[in-house]
Order: C-alpha cells, then sequence, then structure tokens
C-alpha cells in the first residue's frame, strides 16, 4: 500500500516539522501512515492528545494510534497545520472532514485562538451551507464520515439547506412554472437543473430519501421531482435485467436493489401525470423480478391503472415473473390495472358534474375510454398466440373490456381469431365459450365477410354472423345511414317484432299505404325467424345421417343433397339467407321475382 507521506503536500509538511528548533517527541499513527510531531504543540489546540500524554506517565508517551480520525491521514494533516499555526485552505471539499477530524479529537478550546470547531462551523454557516454547490459537496461528503457527520448534524443541515435553496430559488420556481402544464413538452428536463439531478442522484438511497422527504415538505413536486426520481431510479437500476432472471446477481445485490426500488415507488409523487406510464411499467416489471412487498407492486398497478389511457401496447406487456406462471405475460396484473381503471373511470363519471374544479381536472379524459379499448384489445391480439394462456384467462379479461370503450367488435374477433389459431385442438363447446366475448351484431361489414368464410369460428357463431348481417341489410333502406363509416360499430341493436303505439296506428290507419308496408315488414321478420329456426333443425339433421347411404331421416324429408366440390356448408347457409331478401321473393308458380307485397288471403309460409 502507498505510503500517504508521499503525498507531496504531506512531505513538505513533514519537512518542516523535522526543521523545527526541538526534535519530535511523539509519533503519531494513523492508519498506515506515521507522524513524528511535538507533543507541545498538539497538546496546545487538542484536547484529546493532551489528555493522552498529561499525567503523571505522560512524559512516558511517545507513541499514539489514532486510526479511528475521521477523514484518515488526510484529514490529520491538515489537524496538524492548523496545530502548528501554518496557513490552513478550508474549502467546500474539505470542511466536512476537518468539522469531524476536530469533533473527535476534541479540538473546541478557544482560550489560545480560534478553535478548530470554531473555525470549520464558521465557514460552514457563512459559505458552505449558502450555496446549493456547496451544499452538496458537504453532504456528499458526509455520507462517508457517518457516524461523527450525524453526531454534529452535518447531514441533517446540508438536506435542510438543499431543499430550502431548491424551492425558493427563483430559477427553480420559474422552470416550475414552465413545465407544470406541459407534460409532453420539450422543457420538462428544465424543472431539474442537470448538474443538481446528476449530484442528488449519486447519493446513497437513505441519503436520497431524507433529501426528497425536505424538498417535499417545501413544496418541491409535480413533474420535477419526478423527474428526479426517475433519474435515480435509472441510475440505480441500470445494470438490473427486467426481461428474465439475472443468474449472476448475488442475493446481497439483489437485496440492495429491491431496498432501492421499495424506498423509489414510496417516493413517487401523488399527483397525477407527474411520471410516464413507461416508467411505471418499468418499475413494475422490476418489481415483479426483484420479488418486491405486495404493497410496492400495488402501488405501482394503482398508478399505472389511473393514467392506463397514456399508455401503448409496449407499457402491458410485462413478462411473468417467474416460470410457474405459465404464460409468457404476466395476465393478471393487466387485469388488476384494467379493474382499477374502470373503477377510477366509473367514479369521475358518477362525479362528473361536480363543481370542484380541482377534481375535474384529475378526472379521465373524455375520449379515454375509447383509447383504453383499442389498447385491450390490443393486448389481447398480442397474447393470443400464446399456447399455454387459457381459456378462462383470455375470456376472463375480454370481458372486462365495457361496450363503452369498443367502437366495434373488429378488434376484439381479430384476437378471437389469433387465439383460435394457435389453440386448433378446442373442442366445439370451448370455441362457443371463446367467441362468447364477441358481440357478433357489432361487427363491420368487412369482419362480417371475413368470419362468414371462417372456418376456425364455430357453426353457430357463423349463424350469428349471417343472420345479422341479413337483418343489417334488410333494415338499411328504412334506416337511411347517418354518416358514420362501416367501421364505426353502430349497427341496429336485435329488437323484436315492432308494435306501433295507438295514436302512430291511427295515422297509419288514415295512410293504407304505409300501413300495408308496416304489416309487410313484420311479417318478412317473422319469416326470417322461422327461416333460422329450419336451418337449425336442417343442421340438427345432417349430424345425424350416416356416412354412406342409409335410410331417410326420421322426418320424412328427403335426404340433403352432397357438398358440390366447388362449395361448402357455409356457403349454402349463405345463399339460403340470400334468398331472404324482404324486398323481392320467388313467384309460387315461376321462377320470376315479383314485388314482395303479399295477396291478403293466404297467410305468408316459407317452405324448403
Amino acid at each position: 500500500m502507498e505510503n500517504p507521506l508521499d503525498n507531496p503536500a504531506m512531505k513538505r509538511t513533514s519537512d518542516w516539522i523535522l526543521s523545527q528548533e526541538f526534535p519530535s517527541d511523539i509519533t503519531i499513527q494513523v492508519g498506515d501512515a506515521t507522524f513524528n510531531l511535538h507533543k507541545l504543540r498538539l497538546a496546545s489546540r487538542c484536547d484529546y492528545i493532551r489528555k493522552q500524554v498529561s499525567g503523571i506517565n505522560g512524559s512516558r508517551v511517545t507513541h499514539i494510534d489514532i486510526t479511528g480520525v475521521p477523514g484518515g491521514a488526510r484529514a490529520f494533516e491538515l489537524v496538524t497545520k492548523f496545530c502548528y499555526g501554518e496557513n490552513l485552505e478550508i474549502t467546500e471539499d474539505n470542511v466536512a472532514m476537518l468539522r469531524c477530524a476536530a469533533e473527535h479529537l476534541e479540538m473546541t478550546d478557544e482560550s489560545k485562538g480560534a478553535s478548530l470547531v470554531g473555525t470549520t462551523e464558521a465557514y460552514l454557516e457563512a459559505v458552505a451551507l449558502t450555496s446549493l454547490a456547496g451544499a452538496v459537496a458537504v453532504l456528499r461528503k458526509s455520507e462517508e464520515l457517518i457516524p461523527v457527520a450525524e453526531e454534529v448534524d452535518l447531514v441533517g443541515r446540508s438536506i435542510d439547506a438543499i431543499a430550502h435553496i431548491t424551492c425558493n430559488d427563483s430559477q427553480f420556481t420559474m422552470s416550475l412554472g414552465r413545465t407544470a402544464g406541459s407534460y409532453n413538452g420539450v422543457n420538462v428536463w428544465k424543472a431539474v437543473d442537470d448538474w443538481l439531478a446528476d449530484e442528488l442522484t449519486s447519493l446513497r438511497i437513505d441519503t436520497f430519501q431524507r433529501v426528497v422527504m425536505a424538498m417535499k415538505a417545501r413544496g418541491f413536486k409535480g413533474i420535477a421531482l419526478g423527474t428526479l426520481i426517475m433519474l435515480y431510479a435509472q441510475k440505480s437500476l441500470r445494470r438490473l435485467n427486467v426481461h428474465g432472471r439475472d443468474k449472476k446477481m448475488d442475493p446481497r445485490q439483489e437485496h440492495e436493489k429491491r431496498v432501492v426500488l421499495e424506498t423509489i415507488v414510496s417516493l413517487l409523487p401523488k399527483e397525477k401525470n407527474s411520471m410516464s406510464v413507461s416508467f411505471l411499467s418499468m418499475l413494475l416489471r422490476a418489481a415483479l423480478h426483484l420479488d418486491t412487498t405486495l404493497a410496492c407492486r400495488l402501488d405501482l398497478e394503482k398508478r399505472i391503472a389511473a393514467q392506463l389511457g397514456q399508455a401503448v401496447l409496449d407499457d402491458l406487456l410485462i413478462p411473468s415473473s417467474s416460470a410457474d406462471a405459465g404464460t409468457m405475460f404476466d395476465v393478471d396484473a393487466v387485469q388488476r390495472i384494467l379493474a382499477g381503471y374502470l373503477e377510477h373511470e366509473g367514479e369521475a363519471t358518477r362525479l362528473d358534474y361536480s363543481t370542484d374544479d380541482d377534481f375535474i381536472s384529475t378526472a379521465s379524459p373524455v375520449n379515454d375510454v375509447g383509447m383504453v379499448g383499442k389498447l385491450m384489445e390490443a393486448y389481447l391480439a398480442e397474447i393470443a398466440s400464446d399456447v399455454k394462456l387459457t381459456i378462462d384467462k383470455f375470456t376472463g379479461l375480454a370481458e372486462m373490456i365495457p361496450e363503452r370503450a369498443r367502437f366495434n367488435e373488429d378488434g376484439m374477433y381479430r384476437a378471437i381469431d389469433i387465439y383460435l389459431k394457435a389453440h386448433p385442438h378446442l373442442s366445439e363447446a370451448e370455441r362457443r365459450k371463446v367467441c362468447k366475448a364477441m358481440d357478433c351484431q357489432r361487427l363491420s361489414r368487412e369482419a362480417c365477410a371475413h368470419a362468414a368464410q371462417n372456418d376456425r369460428l364455430p357453426v353457430q357463431t357463423v349463424v350469428q354472423v349471417l343472420y345479422h348481417e341479413q337483418r343489417r341489410l334488410r333494415e338499411a333502406p328504412t334506416h337511411p345511414p347517418s354518416g358514420a363509416s362501416s367501421f364505426s360499430g353502430e349497427s341496429p341493436a336485435p329488437s323484436l317484432a315492432y308494435k306501433p303505439t295507438r295514436s302512430l296506428m291511427g295515422r297509419h290507419a288514415r295512410g293504407g299505404a304505409a300501413q300495408d308496408e308496416l304489416s309487410r315488414l313484420q311479417r318478412e321478420n317473422e319469416e326470417l325467424k322461422m327461416e333460422v329456426m329450419r336451418l337449425k333443425m336442417r343442421l340438427r339433421d345432417l349430424s345425424a345421417l350416416p356416412p354412406a347411404g342409409g335410410a331417410p331421416p326420421p322426418s320424412g324429408r328427403p335426404p340433403p343433397p352432397k357438398k358440390a366440390a366447388g362449395g361448402g356448408f357455409m356457403n349454402n347457409v349463405s345463399k339460403k339467407l340470400g334468398r331472404l331478401n324482404p324486398f323481392l321473393r320467388h313467384d309460387a308458380m315461376g321462377g320470376e321475382k315479383v314485388r314482395a307485397k303479399p295477396p291478403k288471403d293466404r297467410r305468408h309460409s316459407i317452405g324448403w
């Protein structure tokens, strides 16, 4: 180990001491460094050494070991200069070390001039703790001098000075005012000075926690505080692999990072939008990876839920924390986040007419629900390809998405189609269970056309898609479009046969043509329902047929024709329903298409 006396400054001090009129009579040992000094000089300014060399046996003391002095040999070299009356330059970098060394050596006697304790205290009050740079420098040096730095309250005074200057300085006040209302603005980083952030993020987590709490107590909050915490988290957790288990991390390092993360989460500002969703998602991944406390993880999920409308798909793709989870992504965490968002959104909706401006400013935006619906549908489509994803987890998350958050069912249909493709061995009943998460009547025309030819969908779902599409085509002339596109999902909802009110019937009675048209539509609606029932009966008959030739079915009807090579059952169903155009029908005698106005002397019926 290099001898500290090889330092040029310390060598000059030793040469000066050796050049004194009297030879040295005591040796001071500080770690590996040895100082040959004079008892009289040291005892006049240092009570600790005076106690060691005084008394009956004091003259025999020639060697003292003070290895435990704060600051080590460098600090004692400066103390020696002070004892010999040499010019001692006190700076922001050495004042903390000198103050702690003076406290340890009991250098408080001012009978022969200013003591080292008094001198360092005067410098702290007049110079070091009056500027932000000085207070930060003292605090960083004090971390190396604990517990003596705590005994002389260097740490506490430095933290108070930083908090006071940061919150009252006009530079920080102006920067907070510029960025308070523009979270996505380019000036967000100006809220915290780059130099201050770099210095504070180098502190130990316990010291950083005390600084942040002192700043929050003095009003430093919002985006500026969130930016400072984010910088500290990125620097302290930069080597943490949140996308997989880090096998090189030993238990001690993992425990230290767990403590850091839990402390950071406890310091997050309570103001909404003070932290980005991407940063909160990164913290949640780290929390799952480090197996932090449940309260820590739930706090992060709650914060993400409050800002879910600002999230993107990558923010929700949280890897499973362990191999036992069974799925690639943590679906349970996303379910809890969505449940928290719906609870928050419901409360905001109930209090929407409140006159409390503070509450309204924190409520979800008007378009937030639709954005969240699209996000969750995209998330379902992303996780649907996981072969280990169970039906209950998939449908459970799908059913949580409220209807008001879905413009149409195209996104849900896409996710269901991907899930059925990734799970080809599902039974008919299981596929029907998956498809129950989709409302067929809210599909766009393009999605309906795709679903009608999709062999992965169960037959019952295909029939429902064809029925609602046929009904939409039938009702289109009577309900003129409102200008919405086919992707808007605003298709008419199913309803029973229309029954006019008494006053409406009176008006229709005065116009025979309108009354006949209304009656015709009612009959056509009933006929369409009967046709769907006949199709379902035909499906059951087809399933009961033997594979080869045999007896006719019990219904007495001739067996259905064999499937043509160029068609399929779905095409047959589609053609059958295509005959049910309510405005044209086949004449009973000929094949000519005529208007569907029926004769009044017989009832309508549709035969096979």
